[in-house]
């Protein structure tokens, strides 16, 4: 780990991963996962409810819908999940406000479902940044808590930035 006032640098097995503050805004700079479309699996399209329009995989499971309006309302068995050979499974469309929406279901790690996540979106900002030919994405994460990120597709790293709220002060003696 490498810290300076506004940067932090972790040594991770998914490699670098870097937070900085700017302003207001919380930056994790992560490596992109590129997802690769997978064929249909009718226990997920069970679980899911609604049959997708895509589905890709890059140790988890990405779900493309028509619409946002899906995105919103799903109520999948997240249960059921835990039947894939899936890390978790995201659930996305194009956005009417913004670039995309997502949420993210990860049962097999206790959690149901994530409010807002960087992981999911290492693989969600290559995916639409490929689709909708543009390397800068504002992006909405739809949980009940949600979460607005501005993101950024630098072809082998994503950048994720958006507001964070301090719950949490201490020290680190070594």
């Amino acid at each position: 780990m490498n810290f300076t006032e506004n940067k932090i640098e972790f040594n991770s097995r998914s490699g670098k991963l870097i937070v900085t503050k700017e302003n207001e805004l919380i930056s994790l700079n992560f490596p992109a996962r590129n997802p690769k479309p997978i064929e249909f699996d009718e226990i997920l399209i069970a679980a899911l409810g609604v049959k997708p329009s895509e589905i890709l995989f890059d140790k988890s499971t990405i779900c493309v819908f028509e619409n946002e309006e899906i995105v919103r309302k799903l109520k999948p068995q997240i249960k059921d999940f835990l039947k894939l050979n899936t890390h978790g499974v995201i659930i996305t469309s194009q956005g009417n406000d913004v670039d995309f929406v997502s949420r993210f279901f990860a049962p097999d790690v206790g959690i149901d479902e994530d409010p807002v996540t960087g992981y999911a979106h290492t693989l969600l900002i290559p995916y639409w940044a490929k689709r909708l030919n543009k390397t800068k994405l504002n992006a909405l994460q739809v949980s009940k808590r949600g979460g607005e990120l501005f993101c950024e597709y630098l072809d082998k790293r994503v950048k994720i930035s958006g507001n964070a709220a301090l719950y949490l002060e201490g020290e680190i003696s070594i």
